[in-house]
C-alpha cells in the first residue's frame, strides 16, 4: 500500500492498482474470430487475409508499431503480424498466438481464445505503459495447424528464425495456445503419474515447457501465481515433453530460445478440439479473464 495526504492534510491509504483484463473485449475478438466464413484455415487465404487487417488494426488502435512478417509457402502467400512495445529496448520478449485452424471449424478455444489473450495483453500492456527494460513483441502467427505443424513453413518457425542472431538478447516466447476451456469436472492426465501431481479438477492454467528451459518456466509460473485469481500450475516434466511441444513454442526450441505455452491441457480436456463443437458457447470467459490478468503479470516483470 502507498500513503498519501489529501489537500486537507489528511492521510488516506490508495491500493496498489492492478490491471485486470477486460472480459467484453475478449469475447468481441473471440465472436469476430468464430464467426468468419470461410473458416480460417490454410486454404482460405481471404479470411486469413482478413485476421491479419483485424489484428492490424487492433494493435495499431492500441498505439504499437504495427509491422507484417509476410512468407510464401505452395505458392500462397500468408503472414505473421508483429506489434512492438518499447522497440528501443535491446532485450527482446515475445508473446505469441497463432490465428489459423484446423480444417473446417470455428476454432474457438484452438486457437481464437488465445487471439484473443494475445491483442488483450497487448491493449493492457499498451494502456498501462509499464516501465520495462526490455522490448516486448506481440507476433500473431499463421500456419500452426495441420498440413504444416512440425515444419519449417510455420510462421513460427518463420519468426524464430528471423530473430536467431538476437539468441543472447531473448528472454524468451510466452505462447497462449487455447486458454479458455474450464469446467469442474475431472481432468485427465496421460500418465497417472501426473494424476498424483497435479489438480483433479479441470479448472486449472497450465505453464507447459521443456525442464531444459526450466528457469525460464519457472519465472513465468511465480509471476503469474503472484497475481491469480484461478489455479496456475507449471508442467515441464520429461514424460510430458512430447505434449509440452505441441504448438508454436517447438519453433524457438531449434534455435534455443526459451519458450512456453499457456494452456487449458488442450485435448486431454477440452472434447471439442478440432471440431464443429469448438464454438464460443463452449469458453469460459471469467477464467480466460484471469487468465490474461495473470499473464499480464509476467509479460512486464521479466
Amino acid at each position: 500500500m502507498l500513503q498519501l495526504s489529501d489537500s486537507n492534510g489528511e492521510n488516506r491509504v490508495k491500493q496498489k492498482f492492478i490491471m485486470h483484463a477486460n472480459q467484453t473485449l475478449l469475447y468481441q475478438h473471440v465472436e469476430f474470430l468464430t464467426k468468419l466464413r470461410p473458416f480460417r484455415n490454410h486454404l482460405n487465404i481471404a479470411s486469413l487475409d482478413h485476421v491479419r487487417d483485424y489484428m492490424k488494426q487492433e494493435f495499431a488502435t492500441y498505439g504499437l508499431e504495427v509491422i507484417e512478417q509476410p512468407f510464401e509457402v505452395n505458392g500462397r502467400n500468408y503472414c505473421n503480424v508483429i506489434a512492438s512495445y518499447n522497440s528501443v529496448g535491446k532485450r527482446r520478449l515475445i508473446v505469441g498466438a497463432h490465428y489459423d485452424v484446423c480444417g473446417d471449424q470455428p476454432g474457438a478455444d484452438d486457437n481464437a481464445s488465445a487471439v484473443a489473450g494475445l491483442l488483450e495483453s497487448a491493449r493492457m500492456v499498451a494502456s498501462e505503459q509499464p516501465a520495462i527494460d526490455y522490448r516486448i513483441d506481440f507476433v500473431a502467427f499463421c500456419l500452426e495447424e495441420p498440413p504444416y505443424y512440425g515444419t519449417h513453413e510455420m510462421g513460427s518457425y518463420v519468426h524464430a528464425n528471423s530473430i536467431k542472431h538476437l539468441q543472447q538478447d531473448l528472454i524468451g516466447l510466452i505462447n497462449f495456445e487455447m486458454i479458455g476451456y474450464f469446467n469442474e469436472g475431472d481432468q485427465p492426465y496421460p500418465d497417472p503419474r501426473l494424476k498424483a501431481a497435479y489438480p483433479q479438477k479441470a479448472n486449472f492454467i497450465a505453464v507447459v515447457g521443456k525442464q531444459k528451459y526450466h528457469d525460464f518456466n519457472q519465472r513465468v509460473f511465480e509471476l503469474m501465481k503472484a497475481k491469480a485469481d484461478i489455479d496456475v500450475q507449471i508442467i515441464d516434466h520429461p514424460m510430458v515433453e512430447s505434449l509440452a511441444g505441441m504448438s508454436d513454442q517447438r519453433s524457438y526450441w531449434e534455435f534455443d530460445i526459451p519458450a512456453l505455452m499457456i494452456n487449458d491441457t488442450s485435448f486431454l480436456r477440452n472434447p471439442h478440439y478440432h471440431q464443429m463443437s469448438d464454438d464460443i458457447e463452449t469458453l469460459s470467459f471469467d477464467h480466460m479473464k484471469q487468465v490474461v490478468t495473470c499473464t499480464y503479470n509476467s509479460i512486464t516483470n521479466l
